[in-house]
């Protein structure tokens, strides 16, 4: 790995709220909310996901750094979080905290040394995991759910969705 790819990825994460906070901005208030089938998440779901995951992501960093053998384990989504409870926290809240939470992630990531950024842990779910791959895994996350945010701001068929 070289610097210019961790470089790279902490760009890319210190741009990702510029492009998922407009496009979640760009989400009619009509269907915002509105999931496209009982089990999937709406778009103000996948936003407030977004908005929650650096925490988990820093807790992470901060076990692989100071545990000889880390072990990280799978993060699942809540029974409540599945059922609907994200549509109850405020979205304009969870935004602003994930401009402020990102940048205070970037700034602990710049001063990251290289020998950090190759710190492995071992991960219930994957074959290796390191800081790399960890916040590369992020990065990759947040663009999942970007796009399932820019599918429903895109869906034609809303009319045969009914609404929560």
């Amino acid at each position: 790995m070289k610097k210019s790819d961790t470089d790279i990825l902490i760009s890319a994460l210190e741009t990702a709220p510029g492009v998922i906070i407009p496009l979640i901005r760009e989400v009619p208030p009509q269907i915002l909310r509105r999931r496209p089938a009982p089990a999937k998440w709406s778009a103000y779901e996948h936003a407030i996901h977004l908005s929650q995951s650096d925490a988990a992501f820093r807790a992470r960093l901060d076990l692989i750094l100071s545990t000889p053998e880390p072990f990280i384990k799978t993060i699942e989504n809540s029974a409540e979080d599945e059922a609907g409870a994200m549509l109850e926290v405020d979205l304009d809240e969870s935004l602003d905290r994930y401009v402020r939470e990102r940048a205070s992630l970037v700034e602990r990531l710049k001063k990251l040394t290289p020998d950090e950024w190759q710190k492995t842990a071992v991960h219930e779910a994957f074959d290796h995991y390191s800081v790399f791959i960890m916040f590369r895994h992020l990065l990759n996350h947040e663009m999942l759910h970007a796009y399932r945010i820019e599918e429903l701001l895109l869906k034609k068929d809303w009319d045969k969705v009914v609404a929560p």
